[in-house]
């Protein structure tokens, strides 16, 4: 069995929901049938859509920071819940002798061996307008459909203004247009494809068809280190 390694802090709230979906879908009868994870909680980390949108500062160093006290504490598989900080996924691996798994690209092949062929794609700004979902589902032959303009406002509303914020009375009105317009396009679900937007749709009690790539990224990461789920 291997030991888990989770790059977190992006935010702290999203690394919570990837530890609880871990240990939820693991098949264990005792607490010494679960995986032995190990957190780097690294709020320092820069933020990714200021980073690739603005010339923000750089995240690289403090995410390779998070990667080699992980490695250097045993971790044998190595996930981040972060949708936006797999645009640095590659330049991360550098040099990088665990196995790592990629949220965007098991999130397509679950899309994929699910039959679904067209999919609105809910993200921030950083997400969407680095394109990395979208070579993500082009290399699994899913068709995108994104908001746009005001539509992404409100995406980003939710993610940054309500979640990140702690806002629990936050007014989801316009995320909702936007996500019926998501539908109008021919979606046929929601690619929640930003950690905080799973949290969103539990903490404002929404409800449309949609995927979590939190979830298909635990269930990845319980079947790589060598347990069952439940």
């Amino acid at each position: 069995m291997k030991k888990l390694g989770i790059i977190g802090g992006m935010g702290p709230l999203a690394t919570c929901d990837l530890f609880r979906k871990v240990v939820e879908n693991t098949a264990a009868d005792s607490d010494r049938e679960h995986i032995h994870i190990i957190i780097d909680n690294n709020s320092a980390i820069p933020d990714r859509t200021a980073a690739i949108l603005r010339g923000g500062e750089n995240p690289l160093p403090k995410m390779k920071e998070s990667l080699s006290r992980l490695t250097e504490a045993g971790a044998e598989v190595v996930i981040m819940g972060c949708n936006t900080a797999h645009f640095f996924y590659d330049s991360l691996g550098e040099d990088c002798q665990v196995e790592r798994l990629n949220m965007l690209y098991e999130t397509m092949a679950y899309l994929k061996s699910n039959g679904i062929k067209k999919a609105g794609l809910l993200a921030s700004s950083g997400t969407v307008e680095s394109g990395i979902y979208a070579r993500a589902a082009e290399k699994y032959g899913i068709e995108l459909v994104c908001p746009v303009g005001i539509e992404q406002d409100a995406v980003m509303g939710v993610i940054y203004d309500g979640v990140k914020a702690g806002k629990a009375d936050y007014d989801t009105a316009e995320f909702c247009k936007a996500v019926n317009t998501l539908f109008s396009k021919g979606a046929e679900t929601l690619i929640l494809g930003c950690t905080e937007l799973p949290l969103a749709m539990d903490m404002y009690s929404l409800s449309f068809p949609a995927v979590d790539p939190t979830l298909i990224l635990a269930k990845a990461a319980i079947i790589a280190c060598g347990y069952k789920l439940k």
